[in-house]
Order: structure tokens, then sequence, then C-alpha cells
């Protein structure tokens, strides 16, 4: 008889436990590159059970390029993903139906920069005239290079642009053969790390942000599909995210426990000191103490858009609501970071 109730209470709780799991939803997420510490918070929020809290199944992947994360959701392969803004706009351009939709946006300046030898003698925009820039063709930085120029009042036909592999750009910068890099910074930074340069002492960097090119870049974006079917799974996504953020900020240490769980191959100095930059140079900002994580302000959105526009020669031009949404945000109040750097 013990073993009948007890097979009993086994079928019981089989039977209990099934809706909740049935009520699970599955999200494939695409990260914007390989593993990065900058990645952390959504390592951290698998990790410590915050999908989990939210209903959420969330299978992560390595990605291809933040801009990639949006063509791979617009394929239907992947529900959601962390990739960059200014991807949204060109794709929404042609397909306004077909793009995701950002609804928590991370980096708050941009990552497009130049970045030169500080012995080459270029110190302001107008110095980049009757050089040579090496570019990675396609990519943001490049493409929107004849944007920088005309917004700093650069002649284009005095700059020389040499194509190139990525991994390339800096190995040249290194050895003089080009005289600046068009780079995304939290990249190439590390890479000058990697190759054991000092890159705040022996370079310069011009971060487009700085010189008129005011965009927003790398977030959290899902599928229109997914928005339409299952906006408290959205909702809950970006909860988790948050939470895990804030306290990343805090803890990066935390943040790098849960992204080598994530990747053991990881270079655990050199990607805490990524993931401390991406609060540096890229997260943390006037604005974001005023507005907190996640949101953004629809004008500069829509100036951001234009110079997307401009840069892409693109056939039409999306609206802010085609771009971003801030339906799925939680309270300001939920979402003030404070970064302690550790």
């Amino acid at each position: 008889m013990s073993m009948r109730k007890f097979a009993g209470g086994l079928i019981l709780a089989a039977l209990i436990a099934t809706p909740a799991a049935a009520q699970q939803t599955t999200i494939k997420f695409t990260l914007g590159w390989k593993t990065q510490g900058s990645d952390a918070a959504f390592f951290v929020a698998r990790d410590k059970g915050y999908f989990a809290a939210e209903g959420l199944d969330v299978v992560i992947d390595q990605g291809e390029g933040s801009g990639a994360t949006v063509t791979r959701i617009m394929s239907g392969a992947y529900d959601a993903g962390f990739g960059d803004i200014n991807a949204i706009i060109q794709n929404a351009a042609t397909r306004p139906n077909d793009v995701p939709i950002m609804v928590y946006q991370i980096w708050n300046q941009p990552p497009f920069a130049i970045v030169t030898k500080a012995s080459s003698g270029i110190k302001t925009p107008k110095d980049f005239e009757g050089k040579t820039l090496g570019g990675a063709q396609g990519t943001p930085t490049t493409r929107l290079l004849p944007v920088f120029a005309k917004t700093n009042n650069l002649d284009m036909a005095k700059i020389k642009v040499t194509n190139m592999a990525p991994n390339l750009q800096e190995p040249l910068l290194i050895k003089g053969e080009i005289d600046g890099a068009l780079v995304f910074n939290i990249t190439s930074y590390f890479n000058l790390v990697l190759n054991r340069q000092d890159p705040d002492k022996d370079f310069s960097w011009f971060p487009f942000g700085d010189f008129g090119m005011d965009l927003y870049s790398n977030g959290l974006m899902v599928s229109q599909k997914m928005i339409k079917e299952k906006p408290k799974a959205v909702a809950g996504l970006v909860r988790a995210v948050n939470k895990a953020m804030l306290e990343v900020a805090k803890d990066q240490d935390l943040g790098m426990a849960a992204a080598q769980k994530f990747d053991n191959l990881i270079n655990m100095e050199v990607e805490k000191r990524r993931l401390q930059y991406s609060f540096d140079k890229l997260i943390v900002s006037a604005e974001m103490k005023e507005i907190g994580m996640g949101d953004l302000k629809d004008d500069r959105l829509k100036k951001s858009i234009g110079i997307v526009v401009t840069g892409y020669e693109l056939p039409s031009t999306p609206t802010p609501e085609q771009i971003f949404s801030r339906a799925f945000l939680p309270p300001k109040a939920e979402r003030e970071l404070t970064y302690t750097k550790k």
C-alpha cells in the first residue's frame, strides 16, 4: 500500500507540475558576437533564475555581429537578441513589417570611432584629410564616415579609405601602414591590448558620438511576431535582463562568473575590463541617469534615424515608433542603475 501511495504521489506531483511547464515560453536568443564580458547580464539572468521566474526558457547562442542580430531575427531563426539599433533603422526602411523592435536600450552611446597612433600628429578631425584610413567594408563606422566628414566639414576626396578585414585593422595601424582605423571602440581597444599595446597612452580616439554623430547603439530587441503573440513573455524578458543589468553594474565579478560558466575559454582579465569599459564608455551617461536604463529619448532617436538614412542613402525614413518601444519597460524607479567599478 505504501508503494501505491508513493507512486500515486509521484503521478499527482507530475500532474501538478505539467501546467507550469506547459506555460514556459522558449526564447531563442542571439548575442551580438562571440562571448564577451559585456554580455554578462544575459548570463546572470539565466544562471540566477530570473528568466525562469518569468516563465521563460532562454536559449542563448553566440552571434555573428551586432548587425547580424537583426537579420537573424528577421529570418525567424531567433526570437530576440543583443544588437545594433542602427541596423534596425537600416532594415526598417525597406522591410518595416519584418524588423525586430528595440525594447531595452543598453548602449546609450555609440561604439563607432576612428583610432590613430598618438604619435601620428592627428589632433582634430580636420587632420584626417590627406591621410589613409582602414575600414572593414559594410561596417557602420565605415559606412557612416561620409556623414562624419560632412558633419565635421571634411573633404572626403582628400581622405583615402582602404578596405580590409576587421582582424587586420589594428596590426596595420600598429605597423604604420594606415593612419587610422574605422572601428568599434569596445572591440578595437581590446584588440590593441591583446597585441600588447597601451590603447590609452599610445593611441588617440575619435568617437563619432563626440563629433556630431549622436547615435544610439546596442540593446535588447525582439521580433514583432513575439510582441504580437507573447507580449507577457517580452515584458518578462525585459524585467529579467534589467534586474541582472543593475546587479552586474554593482558587481562585475558576479557577471564574469556567469560569463565564464557560459564559455570557459574566455580571457577573464580582458573580458572583465571589456565589461567595465562598456559601462564607462557606452552605458553610463547623463541621459541614462535622467531616464533610467533601457529607455531613450524620442527626439534624439529621430535625429539619429536621419543620420543613418543619410549615411546609408535609404529609400525611406522610418519613424521612432517603428524602431523602439518602451511599452515593456519596468517603472523608472526599477531601472535606476548605480555603477560601482570593482
